[in-house]
């Protein structure tokens, strides 16, 4: 069994109904929703509006948890002598959320690209699991438990 990382993120849209994503200028550069790790001093709620705020520049208000979602890696061999183990699983809070301005509140950090799209035109390189919870929030379903198969690094 992996370690176990926790995160948050959010399906966010705006006045007229489009999905706030995010591109990883590293890596895959797949698009995935904005979030990020949980600290251990938050709970998932504000962890949420603090790592989309931080991450897109935008403030959000959460309206309810669409569901959790485990990521989990495809199986790997195991390590060399001397090396790490495989990357932990990662647990993710995804709620839904609307946005709280017109205008981003501030900047978004280094290494994300927000863009609003509208939910007929999404990008075919979502992460899975940002695929899953989107079609998860956008069919109104909340409580939702997901195991997904994928890359990690971004929910």
């Amino acid at each position: 069994m992996s370690p176990l990382t926790w995160a948050v993120a959010a399906v966010v849209t705006d006045g007229s109904g489009r999905l706030l994503l995010c591109r990883r200028t590293e890596g895959a550069r797949r698009w995935g929703l904005p979030g990020g790790r949980l600290r251990h001093d938050e709970s998932p709620a504000d962890a949420a509006v603090r790592a989309v705020r931080a991450e897109t520049g935008w403030a959000v208000e959460l309206t309810d948890l669409v569901g959790l979602y485990r990521v989990t890696g495809p199986p790997a061999p195991a390590p060399p002598a001397g090396r790490c183990g495989a990357r932990p699983d990662v647990l993710v809070h995804v709620f839904r959320a609307g946005s709280a301005d017109v205008e981003p509140a501030g900047e978004p950090v280094a290494g994300c690209l927000p863009r609003w799209w509208p939910p007929q035109e999404l990008p075919d390189v979502l992460t899975p699991t940002t695929r899953a919870a989107i079609a998860d929030a956008l069919a109104g379903r909340a409580g939702v438990l997901r195991h997904t198969t994928g890359q990690r690094a971004r929910a």
